[in-house]
């Protein structure tokens, strides 16, 4: 049987990583960890509905090729995850094996009579929005595509000096100016917790700071979503690649912000700062010098991740978009 049914993402996890590693599309909410969490969390009244591709590798079995990680709700399909939890989403495929991956994504979803297939989160590089389209057209589908939202992201240089020069002037000046004022007007530091234990202790210290920064994040942080944050964060740091940033002011924490580390990248989920200290621009500066300690571990990009944020700009990133596909039966 080429293709296996997903009903388990451990009983896959070595092949499924495999595939993700060498994949275009290889990124931290692809793996087969973090969509367990995300299922275990948001998965109640969907079905899942997914399949790994495999062929035929000289005659000694099935070699997989591609994942499709979907769920089913009603008489639609789409990737598992969501645009609140997931930043970018896909197919992993390995590299030519996307036409007869496509193909069959279309066979399954006509066995199931499925009416509508939803794709989130694509990135403007995706093949499946470069080649599947025709694909899917081909067999008498109507192909929808649209802008989602944008993500931001900068190449980190060798040294935070050569950082520092990679920002436009102005931004520049306003950086450093910020840390002299931070420096000479207050007793400052910043550090980051990794242990999954402390991670847990202090995770509720980052809820409250997020809530207390913005009214939408107050309102996004739903009792579902916070138990999502216990899970993944404790998730994550179990594997390594968590990083829990504080900034505290005279011995209070007043800024944070929730990183993870993957792929040679560091991700900025998201963040929080109580705006009393507003004036110290603590958010962006702790945002900034989590960036600084990505340089100093070697980490080759940063990721802003989705978000039209004007302080992503400020601190380089360079912005892409994000685009959402709907396929359906003409």
């Amino acid at each position: 049987m080429p293709n296996t049914p997903i009903t388990s993402f451990q009983e896959i996890e070595s092949e499924w990583e495999s595939v993700l590693h060498d994949s275009p599309a290889n990124t931290l909410f692809l793996t087969p960890q973090w969509q367990k969490v995300w299922w275990d969390t948001f998965g109640d009244g969907r079905t899942m509905c997914g399949f790994a591709y495999s062929i035929p590798d000289g005659g000694t079995g099935n070699g997989m090729a591609a994942i499709a990680s979907l769920a089913k709700s009603g008489d639609t399909v789409s990737f598992m995850g969501s645009q609140d939890t997931f930043d970018y989403n896909d197919f992993p495929i390995r590299p030519g094996h996307e036409e007869g991956f496509y193909q069959t994504l279309l066979e399954c979803l006509e066995d199931q009579g499925v009416q509508t297939l939803r794709l989130d989160s694509l990135r403007e590089s995706s093949p499946t929005l470069g080649v599947f389209p025709e694909i899917a057209r081909s067999r008498g589908y109507k192909v929808e595509i649209e802008q989602e939202d944008v993500t931001s992201g900068i190449d980190l240089p060798g040294t935070w000096d050569e950082y520092l020069a990679l920002l436009s002037k102005k931004d520049r000046h306003e950086l450093r100016r910020k840390l002299r004022r931070m420096d000479s007007q207050t007793d400052w530091k910043w550090y980051s917790v990794t242990d999954p234990a402390e991670v847990g202790v202090r995770l509720g210290e980052f809820i409250s700071l997020m809530r207390l920064s913005r009214t939408d994040k107050d309102e996004f942080m739903t009792p579902e979503r916070e138990r999502f944050f216990h899970n993944i964060t404790q998730r994550m740091a179990e594997m390594g690649q968590l990083q829990l940033f504080f900034l505290e002011m005279d011995g209070s924490a007043v800024a944070t912000c929730l990183c993870f580390d993957y792929g040679g990248s560091r991700l900025l989920y998201n963040s929080g700062y109580d705006p009393e200290y507003g004036y110290y621009s603590v958010g962006l500066l702790l945002n900034a010098m989590s960036l600084k300690d990505a340089i100093d571990r070697g980490l080759a990009y940063f990721d802003f991740l989705r978000g039209p944020e004007p302080y992503k700009a400020h601190l380089g990133g360079q912005q892409r978009s994000l685009y959402q596909m709907m396929v359906t039966k003409s």
